[in-house]
């Protein structure tokens, strides 16, 4: 686990190489201030440079009323279009650092998810629901548009044209819509929805952690290529999973019909 503390997040290891961070402003509704954004960047940047045991994360917020409400809008009111900016680039640093991250990161989304936390939910791996969360790309409304991502992860996820229609007009959906169109993998009841995350997180982090990143960047930088780049792109992804000791122990381990113990290397 990241040997570090911030101050607007928790971190914990509920499960054996499982990093749980948990967004920790509830009496804000978990909205970012500067503080929380430079947070996540330097949390997420430290992943990728050491992630150390983690091998999977589970991203969820505080209480059960909110993952993330966006931007802290008292924070931002009056600001001049220079410290706008200037926090700004806090905020694109930091959703590129999630975006980028090479551990597998889920979202457990247990409450609203609104602007920024929107793009939060947008921007990782993928996400998991509690029923009454609900979600909205409120920025169009407010005067601006979607800066962490939104744009692009949302489409992604949804498709071209529901993006268009959400990010236009606002609104916001539940986590049944956004399961049927396809941001929400799973909806739970609020008390399992925790547990769920972490179930899968503990499967993710019980596989051979070089093949998991392997696959995770062939799978999203591939959607972004040609199917020709992608399958030579899936190849050298492959390649450097054959030399690796856990391939062997893999291997090794279903000819001796027991659980195989991945190492890493």
């Amino acid at each position: 686990m990241i040997d570090q503390t911030f101050a607007t997040l928790v971190l914990d290891e509920p499960a054996a190489r499982v990093l749980q961070i948990t967004l920790n402003r509830p009496e804000f509704a978990n909205a970012f201030n500067t503080q929380m954004a430079t947070d996540l960047m330097h949390c997420f940047e430290t992943l990728a440079l050491d992630a150390g045991d983690t091998r999977c994360v589970v991203l969820t917020g505080a209480g059960e009323r909110s993952f993330c409400a966006g931007g802290d809008l008292k924070e931002r009111d009056g600001m001049s279009n220079e410290a706008w900016t200037a926090q700004h680039l806090v905020y694109e640093r930091m959703i590129r650092a999630v975006i980028d991250c090479p551990v597998p990161v889920i979202a457990a989304v247990n409450g609203a998810a609104f602007g920024g936390g929107c793009e939060l939910a947008a921007a990782v791996d993928f996400v998991y629901a509690s029923d009454n969360a609900c979600f909205a790309m409120t920025e169009t409304s407010l005067g601006i548009i979607p800066g962490a991502g939104g744009t692009q992860t949302l489409g992604r996820a949804l498709g071209e044209r529901r993006a268009k229609e959400l990010i236009m007009s606002a609104r916001r959906f539940d986590a049944e819509q956004a399961r049927q169109w396809g941001l929400v993998n799973e909806v739970f009841a609020p008390g399992q929805l925790l547990e769920a995350a972490l179930q899968v997180a503990s499967r993710i982090a019980t596989n051979a952690p070089i093949a998991v990143r392997q696959a995770k960047q062939a799978i999203h930088r591939g959607l972004q290529m040609s199917l020709a780049d992608a399958l030579s792109f899936e190849i050298e992804a492959y390649n450097r999973t054959v030399p690796t000791d856990d391939r062997r122990e893999g291997v090794r381990a279903y000819n001796e019909k027991r659980s195989p113990e991945f190492r890493g290397k």
